[in-house]
Parts: structure tokens; sequence; C-alpha cells
């Protein structure tokens, strides 16, 4: 896999942009949106089904995931299927959930050797 090289120090505009993409996916509905869009494209009513919240929520929440162009729309008749834009975003879910992993294992180790009070 080729790795893009992003300057060092990061200059401002590019700062922010990365700010911006981060306080988008810092939003555990669209996380939820996005994992949901893992199963392939799906309308509005699809992704209210199956994270179990509004469909004004959701739209809204998707609409804030196309203006970041984390998901594309398609329309279709009267309904639109969204899909996820860039699969690259799975990539950096692994990145996390990983670090996620070997931190609660690591917690889990220290708690089993503490003594008990």
């Amino acid at each position: 896999m080729a790795t893009n090289h992003l300057p060092h120090p990061l200059p401002d505009p590019l700062v922010d942009l990365i700010a911006v993409r981060f306080r988008v996916l810092g939003e555990p509905t669209r996380l939820k949106l996005l994992d949901a869009l893992r199963d392939g494209p799906a309308t509005v009513l699809d992704l209210q089904a199956k994270i179990g919240t509004s469909q004004q929520n959701v739209s809204k929440h998707l609409g804030v995931l196309l203006d970041s162009a984390m998901v594309t729309r398609t329309k279709h008749g009267t309904s639109a299927r969204y899909a996820i834009a860039d699969p690259v975003l799975f990539e950096l879910c692994e990145q996390v959930c990983g670090s996620l992993r070997r931190q609660v294992a690591q917690l889990g180790s220290l708690w089993e050797g503490a003594p008990v009070r």
C-alpha cells in the first residue's frame, strides 16, 4: 500500500481540514451510519431501521457526512441511496479499534494483577 507523506510541520489550513474530518467522525450516530454502510448502499429508511434512530436524525447526519465527502448519494426515483465515498475510512477505523483493543487488553491484565482491597 502506498503512503502519502504529509508535510511536516503541517500547514495551518491542512490542520484545519484534518480537524474538521475528525470532528465529523467524532459523533456516535455518524459512526453508526458509516458502520451500517459497510454492508453496502442504503436509503435513509434502511439506515433508520439499522441504527434505531429517527428519520430526521439519520437525514441530518447523512447531510454532514455528504458535505464532508465521506458518503455519496445516488438518486433512485423518489429516494436516494447513500454509500461510502472512500473505503479508507474503514482502514482508519481498524487502526483505532486495534489500538483500543490493545489498550483494553493491557488494562485487563493490569486489573487481573491488582491486589484485592
